[in-house]
């Protein structure tokens, strides 16, 4: 199991203001996009309503949409059909597949001691050279916010040391930057891992 029971039901019940809650791509979807070759493959996990995967199709790319949480996968399909999967992490099962992996906002739900298992699943599914970019909101250890979604909140030390002692990646990166107000209206701080296969 690779979700929280409370904060999955959390984005069941509360699917319909979340899909469409955001109208644009994530800024830093852009420099992903980037790196990748003209017409690559790409795996999201927890795609939600499924807004960068649309954006992604729309530059060319082939993408597979994943979401785990059957209501919020419900809108993604309304947007892309059948190239979204219902899938949790943990039922990552391909082997060399993409060139990227794009895991906006969603790992940081996972349980903390079950990471390393969904990273190691990350690394196989990726091509060599494959890049995976994954972001985090970053703390001091696993805990709940206000409205008692359970979040893994590691600091870059932690992220780091785990992204690098799962799998053995070429390069693994990660960086700290600003974030924004939550959902449940705390401030918070992002960590990015940028790594490749």
């Amino acid at each position: 199991m690779s979700y929280d029971p409370k904060t999955f039901q959390f984005y069941a019940d509360n699917a319909q203001e979340y899909a469409s809650r955001r109208t644009k791509p994530s800024k830093t979807l852009t420099s992903f996009l980037e790196a990748l070759p003209n017409a690559g493959r790409v795996l999201e996990l927890g795609c939600g309503a499924g807004l960068e995967a649309q954006h992604m199709q729309s530059q060319g790319l082939d993408v597979t949409a994943t979401e785990g949480n059957p209501e919020l996968a419900k809108f993604a399909i309304e947007r892309l059909g059948d190239r979204v999967k219902i899938m949790r992490f943990d039922e990552l099962s391909d082997i060399g597949l993409y060139d990227g992996i794009w895991a906006n906002m969603c790992l940081l739900h996972a349980p903390w001691d079950e990471l390393d298992l969904i990273i190691k699943k990350i690394h196989t599914a990726l091509k060599p050279g494959g890049l995976l970019m994954a972001s985090f909101k970053s703390g001091e250890g696993a805990g709940r916010d206000k409205l008692d979604r359970y979040y893994n909140l590691p600091t870059k030390k932690m992220l780091n040391d785990k992204f690098s002692g799962a799998a053995a990646w070429q390069r693994c990166e990660v960086i700290e930057k600003p974030g924004g107000i939550g959902h449940d209206g705390t401030l918070y701080e992002v960590l990015f891992v940028i790594a490749n296969r």
